[in-house]
């Protein structure tokens, strides 16, 4: 009899339970995926990954029980701080959707969300994430590196073309004016004498 008890494995509270569903949830984002391998923001990317998790999960265990937008918010926050990712493709409320599901389901007794997110997870580990990254555009692009270079090249500032002259070039562009004799008349410029 002592054997078949030691066969059963005993069921996880449902806090564990909970968490395990959660680091399932986020191993199959692709936000996530795609920032841990790439290596966005500093370094310790799992820890980054382990960190996210235990947040949200700290989360619930707060007297007030979050709700969706509160836990995509954390989810945004983290990723801005800890991968210097914004994240706009609406995938972070879909995440958060699904962890207070995990959530409500676990309390309910119900493993089967965890199972399939568990699964999932398991089919995409070590598995690379397709991207098609675009620069957005921002007001900080002219930064400099540390050895005070800036990230473009001056060959490029001369093909970019400019929306607006800059005042002085405008007065030297001016055409300049032709008497009947077909000298050309200087103009008194303003501030000379």
């Amino acid at each position: 009899m002592s054997n078949q008890a030691s066969s059963v494995t005993p069921i996880p509270n449902s806090s564990v339970l909970f968490a395990r569903g959660v680091i399932a949830r986020l191993s199959i984002w692709p936000v996530l995926r795609v920032a841990l391998q790439e290596s966005w923001g500093s370094s310790g990317g799992g820890d980054k990954k382990t960190l996210l998790a235990s947040e949200i999960v700290d989360a619930f265990d707060q007297a007030e029980l979050p709700d969706d937008e509160y836990v995509e918010d954390i989810l945004l926050q983290i990723m801005e701080e800890e991968f210097e990712v914004g994240i706009e493709d609406g995938s972070a409320e879909s995440v958060a959707k699904d962890i207070v599901k995990i959530y409500d389901d676990v309390k309910q007794g119900k493993t089967d969300l965890v199972q399939k997110f568990e699964e999932l997870a398991d089919k995409a580990k070590g598995k690379q994430v397709e991207v098609n990254v675009q620069k957005a555009a921002s007001d900080d692009e002219d930064w400099e590196d540390d050895d005070g270079e800036s990230d473009e090249d001056v060959e490029m500032d001369e093909d970019v073309p400019q929306l607006m002259q800059p005042e002085s070039e405008l007065r030297r562009r001016e055409e300049p004016e032709i008497d009947e004799e077909g000298f050309t008349m200087v103009k008194k410029g303003k501030g000379r004498r």
